[in-house]
């Protein structure tokens, strides 16, 4: 069996950030523990014979989970499930962490941190309703690295309002200062239900082109700076791509547990509610695709990596892909290379519209 992922949503928040729409809800001790029991209960009845390789605990906060709560899950992995060489990452905001939860991170064997800075300007901080500033972001991840973490990823937002490029490299260089194996770059995206989705912020949101400048200067800057994109979003020193994401866009099975979580595992697609109270209170798993990983969705997932998709794969739509490739190519958007199709940068930009040609 190919080793899985397995994913933790860590529901809790110490403050819900403006333009956030994943499932959040505020942290207490008390719930924490009920929180934590019922993803015991849940590996508890995981299949036996699971081999998993990436442990990714994501939030919501997982930082702002104790100590022992954290081990006592991955003691719970470790017993139920075939652990093999783990990747094992912890998001983490800058301000809910020392350097002994750090220590303590290493010690039952947390080896990547995925931490939120998003800017290192602390106006831009603000305006995003980030609870640090950089020199409490930058001070953490120092100490990360001498306690011994030698995978750390941080996280950055672009297209904010009134970033120019310089703002872009300023943080671009900063982080890459700190000497990080890892970024995930997005453009900010204004979600339906969050505060943002108001007109006092989509009118001093820059325009498409504008956005656009910003993330072709962004690759560039980050290879230069030794950072390899290889998904839309993300850029890593080689060696250091995120084994868990990939899991996702390669189509391998991974589980999720805990409130909002997905899954594609064994033939079937599943979440659960995105509510502390029923997740808590019950084991059901709600079934949204009895028929995943068909031709549209690989093709899908895998044109959004930078190794693109081998046409070969698809032998009924092996025609129509490259044809439809080449008219792409010519524009500029699309790289076919010995069978292989790929994005380039600027076709990253528009890949909703490309992949909708392709499927």
């Amino acid at each position: 069996m190919k080793p899985i992922g397995i994913y933790i949503h860590v529901p809790f928040c110490a403050k819900k950030c403006p333009y956030c729409d994943f499932y959040s809800c505020s942290y207490n001790l008390k719930s924490a523990e009920k929180y934590t029991d019922a993803i015991i209960r849940d590996i508890t009845n995981l299949p036996k014979d699971i081999y998993a390789d990436t442990i990714y605990f994501g939030g919501g906060t997982p930082s702002l989970l104790p100590i022992n709560m954290l081990n006592k899950i991955l003691t719970a992995l470790s017993y139920s499930c075939n652990i093999i060489n783990p990747e094992v990452t912890l998001e983490v905001n800058p301000c809910t962490v020392t350097k002994e939860k750090l220590f303590h991170y290493i010690n039952i064997g947390i080896n990547r941190l995925s931490f939120g800075i998003q800017s290192v300007h602390d106006d831009e901080l603000k305006l995003l309703g980030r609870i640090h500033t950089w020199k409490k972001a930058e001070e953490i991840i120092k100490s990360a690295q001498i306690i011994g973490f030698n995978n750390i990823s941080c996280d950055v937002i672009i297209g904010l309002p009134k970033q120019n490029v310089y703002k872009i490299k300023t943080t671009l260089n900063k982080i890459a200062e700190l000497s990080v194996q890892h970024i995930s770059a997005y453009i900010l995206k204004i979600e339906e239900n969050t505060p943002f989705n108001t007109p006092d912020i989509i009118n001093i949101l820059p325009d498409d082109d504008h956005v656009s400048d910003l993330y072709l200067f962004m690759v560039k800057e980050l290879q230069k700076l030794g950072y390899n994109q290889y998904e839309i979003s993300n850029f890593s020193k080689i060696g250091f791509e995120s084994r868990h994401n990939l899991k996702y866009w390669k189509c391998h099975d991974y589980i999720g547990l805990g409130p909002s979580a997905h899954s594609c595992f064994n033939g079937e697609r599943f979440c659960i509610s995105s509510d502390l109270n029923k997740y808590i209170n019950s084991t059901e798993k709600i079934i949204t695709d009895k028929s995943p990983y068909n031709d549209d969705e690989k093709i899908m997932l895998g044109l959004r990596l930078t190794e693109g998709i081998n046409i070969n794969n698809f032998p009924n739509k092996k025609a129509l892909l490259l044809k439809k490739a080449k008219l792409f190519q010519k524009l500029g958007l699309v790289n076919i290379e010995n069978n292989f199709i790929k994005l380039t940068p600027e076709g990253f930009l528009v890949s909703n519209s490309i992949i909708n040609e392709f499927i």
